[in-house]
């Protein structure tokens, strides 16, 4: 349960190029780039209970492994997918309901850190967390 505990993010890498392919204004893109979010994370076994808070918003979400739901983002595209454990990465595979076109989210711990990366059509990612 490496993912427990409350993760703030600290920084980002290429993240306003990700939101731009993803179709997210520039305001929106400039904002969302310093959102102060924090991500709360609960693993009981193949279940996961997770809390966003950001400038923006604040959201629960559950979730169990291998099953899909329908996701939210902070810009209001909805998503349908599910989130597996491959290894020691928390890997989500989303279609987006607009354009059918699919995000792969992942989460990894590595050191002290959690890693959060990002691929839509061929544009990579990086949030970074630390505990806190």
């Amino acid at each position: 349960m490496a993912f427990n505990g409350t993760w703030k993010v600290d920084r980002n890498e290429n993240y306003e190029k990700f939101m731009e392919e993803m179709g997210i204004n520039m305001v929106k893109r400039k904002l969302a780039s310093h959102d102060n979010l924090k991500i709360t994370v609960e693993q009981t076994g193949d279940k996961f209970h997770l809390k966003e808070v950001s400038t923006f918003r604040t959201v629960d979400i559950d979730f169990t492994l291998g099953v899909t739901f329908n996701y939210s983002m902070a810009d209001g595209t909805e998503l349908t997918g599910s989130w597996v454990m491959e290894g020691d990465t928390l890997k989500g595979t989303f279609t987006r309901n607009d354009n059918g076109k699919t995000l792969i989210t992942t989460r990894k711990i590595i050191g002290d850190e959690l890693v959060q990366c990002y691929c839509y059509e061929g544009v990579e990612a990086k949030r970074i967390f630390k505990r806190g």
